[in-house]
């Protein structure tokens, strides 16, 4: 695949570059690399260099670039309808969350665009919950959440971050929140009240480095929750969908939630799709007019979400990310020693961590780039990385052989 510059645009990663510092918000710090074209696990720049995309957008191309499936999805839905609004029914929405609410096991969905609108309409959701069938006084509905948590990036979200860059000066912050150890029953236990109507939690902690926690964690978790009548909502956004080799994370424990947030695969990598799903007991709190968004649930939105749910309903791609498990984690395994002192593997998403007298996560992940292989760092010294789930043996080999030779010659000068 060769990239060309549309007519009338730049030629190169350095003038790109250059216009995007200057006229956009510094909230992120991107590799030097700038993607023109992508298809598959491969991704091209500008220039005409190809790298294997490690990172998947986060997971939300949990199925590669421009799946064939689901772009042909999205182009017949753009022949046919885009928006409608849901002042009216549309033909794609019913089908959709149907076969997800089937796919995730429940029976009802709340349609929504990204991630963050997940998690702030199950938070609405389970307060709303705790006031009218627990009967939670007003305005006490207290929430449950983890350390080291990543939600989002809304005021509420960021309200309960200990992450001073996601949470400092963004107050005054919203109140509800209290967070305890993850991966620490007792101390979930321990800060239960009569008022807590939901433990939010990411059965693999992604933003975090790809930390998962003790086995014993989400069944006692869930065991907890029924006994103290809470809810137990788990943050699949990055975690579900293939993504573990389980269509959901949780499922890879045996364990069942009561509420689940899902979003970016859900989109494949097309349009922001996400959804709140839990049984019709908790969906139920929500009537006409107590919620609602003007592009959630669109037909464009729906007719690819429901690809998705298509492709996940085989168990094709979540046993292909089972059976790549072992490789993975033995591949990375051997890099330990060799300036990897920890590795973390769950399906094909691994939190690597360098030894950070050798070099920072970002600076492999520049050096990476340099051999082809696009990856993204967060807390200093990890790096993690989420193939797409249709990548070949050979080319997850590619990633961690070209980790190794970054790792080789940083130990040598």
């Amino acid at each position: 695949m060769t990239a060309t510059a549309p007519a009338g645009e730049l030629t190169s990663n350095a003038a790109y570059i250059e216009l995007e510092d200057r006229v956009t918000a510094h909230n992120y710090s991107p590799l030097p690399v700038v993607v023109a074209q992508a298809e598959g696990v491969w991704v091209t720049d500008v220039e005409g260099n190809r790298y294997i995309d490690a990172l998947s957008g986060y997971s939300a191309l949990n199925f590669g670039h421009r799946h064939p499936d689901l772009v042909a999805a999205a182009r017949d839905q753009l022949d046919r309808a885009t928006l409608t609004s849901r002042a009216f029914f549309n033909d794609q929405l019913g089908p959709f969350c149907r076969d997800l609410a089937a796919l995730v096991g429940k029976e009802a969905i709340l349609p929504m665009n990204t991630g963050a609108e997940a998690v702030e309409t199950a938070i609405k959701l389970v307060r709303k919950w705790g006031y009218q069938q627990k009967g939670v006084a007003a305005d006490q509905a207290h929430i449950i959440v983890m350390d080291g948590n990543f939600h989002g990036r809304t005021t509420t979200i960021v309200s309960f971050s200990d992450d001073p860059d996601a949470h400092d000066d963004y107050g005054p912050y919203t109140p509800g929140f209290t967070s305890v150890p993850y991966g620490d029953l007792a101390a979930v236990e321990a800060a239960v009240t009569d008022n807590t109507v939901a433990v939010l939690v990411e059965p693999i902690q992604g933003e975090q480095g790809v930390q998962i926690p003790p086995e014993s964690f989400l069944p006692g978790l869930r065991e907890l929750c029924t006994e103290r009548n809470v809810l137990m909502v788990a943050d699949e956004i990055q975690s579900g969908l293939g993504r573990t080799g389980t269509t959901l994370a949780c499922a890879y424990e045996g364990v069942e939630a009561d509420v689940y947030t899902l979003g970016k695969a859900l989109g494949g990598g097309i349009v922001p799709v996400s959804a709140v799903a839990a049984d019709t007991d908790v969906m139920g709190v929500i009537t006409p007019g107590t919620h609602g968004s003007t592009f959630g649930g669109n037909p464009l939105a729906a007719a690819v979400g429901h690809a998705v749910v298509k492709l996940l309903e085989t168990g094709e791609h979540q046993r292909h990310a089972a059976e790549l498990e072992g490789d993975f984690r033995e591949q990375l395994e051997a890099l330990q020693g060799q300036g990897v002192v920890g590795v973390r593997v769950r399906g094909l998403w691994a939190g690597v961590d360098i030894d950070p007298g050798l070099m920072t996560g970002k600076q492999a992940c520049k050096l990476l780039a340099g051999k082809g292989v696009l990856a993204k760092d967060t807390h200093g010294s990890t790096i993690r990385l989420a193939p797409p789930l249709t990548i070949t043996p050979t080319e997850l080999r590619q990633i961690t052989d070209a980790l190794a030779a970054v790792l080789q010659e940083a130990r040598q000068g």
